[in-house]
């Protein structure tokens, strides 16, 4: 793919970690200029060097910029027609906002009202955590609700929804 206009205006792939999400998300984008915002933030070496391996595997064409909780305002501020944003995570960015105490289902309602409005091409990277059991504790807990309701709510938006596993990719919806 050379031209954005051959990426739906909004994508969703979702998968679990390491199955691949980011490197498929990635691929979308192939050689066009565009803007990684990153949600995730170093809080310790062992975040900064996935943050570091994460900005190594992208070539020159890529332009990071990190905003770890108003999303919806950076996307805003870098979404042109021209230029594809990839968003890399949505998880990420729900712990950020879980973690300052913020109001998630206003801040969930902000990003789904601005996502529709966009100029230029969204690509959204996000964990799936509700496969696994139920978590024990209260705070555990409630995480998994919200990132399944964020989740459905992105995936209601979309045109096209994409679910990695092993690296491999799998269309939930495709409305392109």
């Amino acid at each position: 793919m050379s031209d954005s206009a051959a990426l739906p205006k909004l994508t969703l792939i979702l998968g679990g970690a390491r199955s691949g999400k980011s490197t498929h998300a990635e691929a979308l984008i192939g050689e066009r200029q565009a803007v990684y915002l990153a949600t995730g933030q170093a809080f310790d070496a062992e975040m900064a060097e996935r943050i570091r391996l994460h900005r190594a595997r992208r070539g020159a064409n890529w332009r990071t910029a990190e905003e770890p909780m108003a999303l919806a305002e950076a996307l805003r501020r870098f979404s042109r027609p021209d230029l594809p944003v990839l968003v890399d995570c949505l998880t990420l960015w729900l712990s950020n906002l879980l973690l300052a105490e913020r109001d998630i289902p206003s801040e969930i309602d902000r990003l789904a009202e601005t996502l529709p409005q966009l100029p230029g091409p969204v690509i959204l990277v996000a964990n799936e955590v509700g496969l696994g059991i139920v978590p024990e504790n209260k705070l555990a807990r409630a995480f998994r609700d919200h990132a399944g309701i964020l989740n459905q709510r992105i995936a209601a938006l979309a045109s096209r929804v994409v679910f990695v596993a092993a690296g491999l990719p799998m269309i939930l919806k495709d409305q392109a």
